[in-house]
């Protein structure tokens, strides 16, 4: 079965109504709706409530400041003491004045990244779409056909040149994350150059023009560590909005007659280790692992057959 259904930011809960989006003024009035609810976006945070467990802070568009962009994200399909059945929520993308001056106790605005995982299931659906718009708009300002200034359309999924009519929409960029196994069912973890001396994971890449998943499976396990791989498998997906990734997670087999020793790329990979369940779990004092929110941690658990504990390094 598909890992999907378990992982921290593939959840989701909200309609998104994609036939609404085509409704002219439609921002407009449900701003002007007081039973509307906003999610506040800010550098690539969402705000918080005051309140035990982590929430999102869904405010009636009349308490909150209007912001220049809006997105509307979808529709409740379930009740709760926050929402209603078909109450609308948008998505309120705020600059650094109108955001500290909503709320300038920064630890109310969270990561999705180091947070998503203790959310419920409709708030980290609505926190990945909020944050992977919000992305988008804050990184095209401008049409790449003509150099224009791109304006907000659709209930903010599309943005347009108003000189050409020209739409630029959305994208997702594709990365695999790969789990290998060898003959001993042990896997292979490795250091990113980038990273925390000591953090170790899964190898994972972006998918390249032209190439199909499982052929980015075998080339970037092979550039990042020098292994060849077989018999790729799909497990699971998860969007990864930091800016604007999706996680495509596979299993694959160490190809022992075609492959050698593990050599790190010494670029992206500084490190490379084979850890048996026993070993993993011995060295949990020495190895940072990827945090629950990630796919990588969920791909890891399901190999080792139960949750780790948090590393104590």
């Amino acid at each position: 079965m598909s890992l999907t259904p378990r992982l921290a930011l593939s959840r989701a809960k909200l309609d998104r109504d994609a036939p609404s989006r085509a409704i002219p003024g439609l921002i407009d009035r449900l701003w002007a709706d007081p039973d509307t609810k906003v999610v506040s976006a800010w550098r690539g945070e969402v705000l918080v409530e005051r309140a035990e467990g982590l929430r999102l802070d869904y405010r009636s568009p009349e308490s909150l400041p209007r912001p220049t962009t809006v997105i509307y994200l979808g529709k409740s399909v379930e009740s709760d003491e926050e929402l209603t059945v078909g109450t609308a929520v948008l998505a309120a993308l705020y600059q650094d004045d109108e955001a500290l001056g909503l709320e300038p106790d920064t630890s109310l605005w969270v990561s999705g990244r180091t947070s998503g995982h203790a959310l419920g299931d409709r708030d980290a659906g609505v926190l990945v779409e909020a944050l992977a718009l919000a992305n988008w708009h804050s990184a095209h300002k401008f049409s790449p056909a003509t150099g224009e200034p791109l304006l907000s359309d659709s209930a903010g999924w599309v943005l347009v040149d108003q000189n050409s009519g020209k739409s630029v929409f959305p994208r997702t960029d594709a990365a695999i994350i790969v789990l290998i196994t060898d003959r001993d069912d042990r896997i292979v973890l490795g250091s990113n150059a980038l990273w925390e001396t000591q953090r170790y994971s899964l190898l994972a890449g972006f998918v390249e023009p032209g190439e199909s998943l499982e052929a980015a499976v075998a080339r970037e396990v092979f550039e990042e560590s020098g292994l060849s791989v077989k018999n790729p498998q799909y497990v699971g997906s998860q969007p990864w909005p930091f800016p604007a990734s999706l996680m495509v997670g596979f299993t694959a087999q160490l190809d022992h007659d075609a492959t050698g020793p593990l050599q790190p790329d010494g670029t992206e990979i500084i490190d490379l280790r084979w850890f048996s369940r026993q070993e993993l779990f011995d060295s949990l004092d020495q190895v940072v692992l990827p945090g629950p929110t990630s796919i990588a941690r969920a791909m890891i658990e399901h190999w080792y057959g139960e949750k780790l504990p948090e590393s104590h390094w």
